[in-house]
């Protein structure tokens, strides 16, 4: 024999089953054209470009370059910047200490 709690759970799981399915019969899908007819209505073809927006970059004033190499000079050449390259980056920060997992300490 079937225990009665078996059968209260199929009948439920019918119901709900049949349920979904009605609900999912909802209101008719709008007809659309005939893709055979070719005199069917359309919606018109539209087209918006992706460079409907764009804005070009301002101009940049691009110095002498006479005044740039007299930078340079005043700087050191191109040694410093040698230099500066070659030195090590900062110290990371240290990480931070391990927090004990949810709902307990750590265990040995």
């Amino acid at each position: 024999m079937i225990p009665p709690t078996f059968l209260g759970l199929a009948a439920l799981a019918a119901g709900l089953a049949a349920g979904t399915a009605a609900h999912a019969q909802g209101a008719p899908a709008p007809s659309r054209p005939d893709p055979l007819n070719p005199g069917a209505a359309v919606p018109a073809a539209t087209h918006t470009s992706a460079l409907a927006r764009y804005r070009s970059a301002a101009e940049v004033k691009v110095g002498s370059w006479r005044d740039a190499n007299d930078a340079v000079t005043r700087i050191g050449g191109w040694r410093v910047y040698a230099r500066e390259a070659a030195q090590p980056d900062a110290a990371p920060a240290p990480a931070p200490a391990a927090s004990p997992p949810p709902g307990g300490s750590v265990r040995p």
